[in-house]
């Protein structure tokens, strides 16, 4: 097993907890990566996305999703259904699932649609105004030695 410690990143970063505990769990992840259901993530625009997952035979009431801490959670849960048929062959799944996407600083969860079998959950990366780049205009040195006029009229 590896371990890292990471005492030295807390000590000499501030704001940066967040990255040395998501390293920490992904030193701690164990086995393989679970494959169901399959997904697709895209890069739709510059700050658009939309992760894409295979959730056939699912609805709307059996998904769940959830964002906290930079976290986005997709859960499903097929709901035990009477079954009165015999199946020859069951190639559909329907077991339950829990899928885990970490969050870049600054994406926010637009919105979901389940359509034809896939859920879209469309993601936007809202930079604020003071991360966004600028253009600084640059004074030529006779701009800035000019005198002030200052207005002596009495009011």
């Amino acid at each position: 097993m590896r371990h890292f410690d990471l005492t030295p990143l807390y000590r000499s970063a501030i704001g940066f907890d967040r990255i040395g505990s998501l390293l920490d769990t992904l030193s701690t992840f164990e086995g393989e990566a679970p494959s169901y259901p399959p997904y697709n993530i895209e890069r739709v625009a510059e700050n658009d996305y939309r992760i894409s997952m295979a959730v056939a035979g699912f609805s709307e009431g059996d998904l769940d999703i959830e964002v906290k801490e930079h976290t986005l959670s997709i859960r499903g849960e097929k709901r035990v259904e009477q079954e009165d048929s015999t199946y020859l062959h069951r190639g559909i799944a329907a077991r339950s699932f829990e899928r885990r996407f970490q969050l870049a600083d600054h994406v926010v969860v637009k919105g979901a649609t389940l359509e034809n079998g896939l859920l879209h959950v469309d993601l936007v990366r809202e930079l604020p105004e003071a991360m966004k780049p600028r253009t600084i205009e640059i004074a030529t040195k006779s701009e800035t030695e000019q005198p002030k006029v200052l207005d002596n009229k009495a009011a």
